[in-house]
């Protein structure tokens, strides 16, 4: 018999999977006999597996943060289309061009009011919860890959970030990496696939060797290796990114730098193991978007961070 199909729209990135791991699960426990699948962009394939929670993922993408103008289907509509992407109704659209039996979104004439100033995990397990689904915010973790890390024990500097306005000036990354060498941990700076030259730049000035301490490039860090460099790293330091969501997901202590937008929207659960360095007090919040730091951003100061770094569980005890 063939099972009853439920189809989920989060077309975004890896960050934005990591933060839906919990929505995915809940409905995941809620449809045990209906095939779940995603769609997200194909490049998250691996991630996606990671989770646990998806039978099957069906790619689908658009530039930025914008809605897919389709999803890919076959056949008759799926028994239920749920919206992770988005307020609509814009992200409704593709879904209701299927013909589901059922669809569920923030837009929908039955769906809960959208708070823009919500976390984004528990906006989504409180939107499944208007539908009788229950999920846990917390429920986040994934499994790590079952093979060692590429720089076992590692603290990984990312300096990079989608938008500039989230990217801490790089020296400052350097002056940290230059500190934790000088102090005996090893240090590995990692960079997305177009971000080779920054991630070696912060090696140069931060006087480590490229060749083994720079892991950055579709070719050298595919997700599967960079999961295993993270779930295997003494902590994490990194910007707000899909870097800090894989630490929280892998359970990684890390320190999490944010500008402009604040960590009570996008930050690491509230545990000892995460510390979210935020100066809301600045009077400057740039564009999100915005091609420079933010300058809450820039606010951040490299002792902050070598103290945020010092206070994490068992880092200390380690080096």
């Amino acid at each position: 018999m063939t099972r009853r199909r439920l189809l989920v729209l989060r077309a975004l990135g890896l960050g934005d999977l990591l933060t839906g791991v919990p929505a995915l699960r809940g409905l995941r426990r809620a449809f045990p006999e209906h095939r779940l699948l995603l769609a997200a962009p194909g490049s998250l394939a691996e991630a996606v597996a990671a989770t646990g929670a998806v039978d099957e993922l069906i790619p689908a993408a658009a530039p930025g943060r914008a809605v897919p103008s389709a999803v890919p289907w076959s056949g008759p509509g799926p028994e239920l289309a749920v919206d992770l992407h988005g307020s609509g109704p814009e992200s409704l659209r593709p879904l209701s061009a299927l013909g589901p039996e059922r669809l569920w979104g923030f837009a929908h004439v039955a769906g809960p009011e959208w708070r823009a100033d919500e976390h984004e995990r528990d906006r989504w397990c409180r939107f499944l919860a208007w539908y009788g689904v229950a999920a846990d915010p917390a429920d986040v973790r994934i499994t790590a890959p079952p093979w060692p890390s590429p720089a076992p024990d590692a603290v990984v500097v990312h300096p990079g970030a989608d938008a500039g306005a989230r990217r801490w000036p790089p020296g400052k990354f350097a002056a940290v990496a230059r500190a934790l060498a000088r102090d005996g941990h090893r240090v590995v700076i990692t960079g997305g696939p177009d971000e080779g030259e920054l991630a070696r730049a912060v090696a140069e000035s931060a006087g480590l060797p490229a060749a083994s301490s720079v892991f950055a490039g579709p070719a050298v860090l595919a997700f599967p290796a960079l999961a295993a460099l993270i779930a295997g790293a003494r902590a994490v330091l990194v910007g707000d990114t899909g870097i800090a969501h894989l630490a929280t997901a892998l359970g990684t202590p890390s320190v999490v730098l944010f500008g402009p937008v604040s960590p009570a929207l996008w930050g690491p659960p509230d545990s000892p193991r995460h510390r979210a360095l935020w100066h809301p007090g600045v009077p400057h919040a740039g564009d999100p978007h915005g091609t420079e730091p933010d300058e809450r951003l820039r606010a951040i100061g490299v002792p902050e961070v070598l103290a945020a770094l010092a206070g994490l569980p068992e880092f200390a005890t380690k080096a």
